[in-house]
């Protein structure tokens, strides 16, 4: 495959590396796919459009909104020719125009599916969360609570861990066919349904075996339900406010986690019953149950997508509902003309540009398990008591950590999109690392007040630097990294990973603080996090701001180039923070090599013999 070239060095400070003007069948490949899929009607003549507009509302049984189609059309393919054409009227143009001016005026169905899908991720973070205050009280009653016993210290991880390997295993690869059987509605319906019938279930078990059996089956409430409802608020939302309505799952999920973990402090207190032993930990469990009840209540009243009838609930204006149902018609199509005759698993290997993608997804996927920040989300309780906190102080401590990363996801609102994803990145790992070793230098200190202050400020400050970084990152940079024609499958095997991690972070820290005491296993991770400062430094690029187009020019950038371009930016980081003010260092320039399919009819009768080259 012919890739881009580093051209010579002109200064210490700044490489620049210019893509070649040729582009092989491959690559010029997926950029016309990415192109096509970018906006499929871009380029086709007005009688053409016209003429499948009409197709379309026949073949459908839409006749009867064939004026509002052709309307919606023009539109989909250029946002503004509103206010040029004639055809539109007035009150079309004020809407349209509204759209974008006022983006945050919508309809109340569509802030009631907001608000559905928000306590669906604040449900995702308390059945994460719970567990982390019944664990200090249940083990004991299931005669697995000896601290010293390399079983027991297994059992337990293995008890906490059970959802993640449902969804690593099983669930999040039913995501799909639940989808195209179910649709999005009724499979939120069911996975909320899953959850508060197995919180229900945990909550009634009397072995550590029927536990772990429950936990098992709740990661069939949690695995696709993470999956399907920022799709379903994606497909819902109109453009212009989209990504920020996605962007809420890992903000609400943050809010569900310090919910579940008020929920431990709040039910620690209740007293067992002559005939009901561990009743706090059971109410702890179940309590979880109640969110997931209201989400499937909530859920029977909120419009499926994408039909027309239910687009119109969701819009202000019939136009604005025609405009997306078409677009989202032809979209899908242009998906099924370039899945034809292709491997996508394999090309997502095959072609370097997006094994690249693959493995910068990969590497924020793995850190964001592996900077440690699950181990204090379901174990913090257990840490907090190890350091000398009571039971009840150790309930509130973990509260006032989940608290804290949950406020300080709202900086990534402001900053992800200015300060850049490897930016935020690169300077909250150095600082998470710190956080840890902090923590864990602590369980040194001869003074219990010193002990329990050094363990607290650690744990609250990681999540300080997690909740901005590495908290919302990963999912926002998988998701924009693959070419369109792949992104489902990135994102499967994006979302399979962080569960799978999830998973063993889960099941072996109580035998990792066995084996290594405190000291060690925080050390462990804040090992790691200096080890992924590198790798994301060597192997992770900048995908802030970026073009379909310009992403396929960074991800053909060669690793060995990007990994020389990471390690000049050292010295140049070091100035920077010295204040000296440094030339930044350069890479590449983007340049508009990449064939357009704006207004070239050849360039767009050519792609399938560059698909069909880019197969041999």
């Amino acid at each position: 495959m012919s890739t881009s070239s580093p051209s010579n060095e002109k200064s210490d400070t700044a490489v620049k590396h210019t893509h070649q003007s040729h582009i092989d069948a491959r690559t010029r490949a997926i950029a016309n796919a990415n192109a096509k899929l970018a906006n499929p009607l871009r380029g086709i003549p007005h009688d053409r459009l016209m003429m499948d507009v009409e197709m379309f509302a026949h073949e459908r049984g839409l006749t009867h909104i064939l004026p509002e189609l052709k309307k919606g059309a023009l539109v989909a393919q250029d946002p503004t020719c509103h206010s040029r054409l004639d055809v539109f009227s007035d009150e079309d143009r004020r809407i349209l125009t509204q759209e974008v001016t006022h983006k945050w005026r919508q309809t109340f169905t569509l802030y009631y599916m907001v608000v559905m899908s928000s306590l669906a991720a604040a449900v995702q973070g308390m059945d994460e969360a719970v567990i982390n205050g019944a664990q200090i009280i249940y083990p004991k009653q299931f005669g697995i609570g000896d601290p010293n016993s390399k079983r027991d210290s297994w059992l337990i991880g293995l008890i906490n861990s059970a959802p993640y390997l449902c969804c690593a295993t099983i669930s999040c690869w039913l995501t799909h066919p639940l989808n195209d059987y179910l649709g999005r509605k009724n499979t939120i319906f069911l996975t909320c349904m899953i959850s508060f019938l197995t919180c229900i279930w945990s909550g009634l078990t009397n072995t550590w075996w029927h536990l772990f059996i429950a936990r098992f089956f709740l990661g069939f409430g949690i695995g696709p339900k993470s999956t399907t409802v920022p799709v379903y608020t994606a497909e819902c939302s109109p453009a212009p406010i989209r990504g920020a309505l996605v962007m809420m799952w890992q903000m609400w999920t943050a809010f569900g986690i310090a919910l579940g973990d008020l929920m431990d402090s709040a039910f620690y207190f209740i007293s067992d019953t002559h005939d009901i032993i561990g009743l706090n930990w059971r109410l702890m469990l179940a309590s979880v149950g109640i969110p997931g009840l209201i989400v499937c209540l909530q859920v029977l009243f909120a419009p499926e997508s994408p039909p027309f009838n239910e687009l119109c609930r969701l819009r202000f204006s019939r136009v604005q509902a025609a405009r997306d149902l078409y677009y989202i018609h032809v979209l899908v199509e242009a998906e099924s003309e370039m899945e034809k005759g292709r491997n996508r698993v394999v090309e997502m290997f095959a072609i370097p540009r997006n094994r690249h993608a693959a493995i910068a997804s990969w590497i924020v996927m793995f850190g964001q398990q592996f900077c440690g920040v699950n181990v204090i989300a379901y174990y913090s309780s257990n840490i907090f008591l190890t350091s000398g906190f009571s039971q009840v102080s150790a309930l509130y401590s973990s509260f006032a950590f989940g608290a804290l990363n949950w406020l300080f996801t709202f900086p990534a609102i402001f900053t992800i999109d200015t300060f850049g994803r490897r930016n935020l990145l690169l300077l909250t790992f150095p600082c998470m690392a710190i956080c840890l070793l902090i923590t864990s230098f602590s369980f040194w200190s001869t003074s219990e007040t010193g002990r329990l202050a050094g363990v607290s400020i650690g744990i609250y400050l990681f999540a300080v630097f997690y909740s901005p970084g590495e908290g919302p990152v990963p999912f926002t940079y998988a998701a924009e990294a693959f070419p369109l024609y792949i992104r489902d499958v990135g994102m499967s095997f994006a979302t399979a990973t962080t569960w799978f991690w999830n998973f063993v972070l889960a099941i072996t820290w109580p035998s990792l603080i066995l084996a290594f005491k405190p000291q060690g296993a925080f050390g462990w991770y804040a090992a790691w996090c200096c080890i992924l400062w590198v790798l994301i430094l060597l192997f992770v690029p900048e995908t802030k701001g970026k073009t379909l187009e310009e992403l396929d020019q960074v991800f053909t950038v060669p690793l060995r180039t990007h990994a020389m371009y990471g390690l000049r930016q050292i010295p140049y980081g070091f100035k920077f923070v010295l204040l000296q003010n440094p030339d930044p260092v350069q890479l590449y320039q983007l340049q508009d090599e990449v064939p357009s399919t704006r207004d070239d009819e050849k360039t767009r009768e050519n792609e399938k013999e560059d698909l069909e080259k880019a197969m041999t």
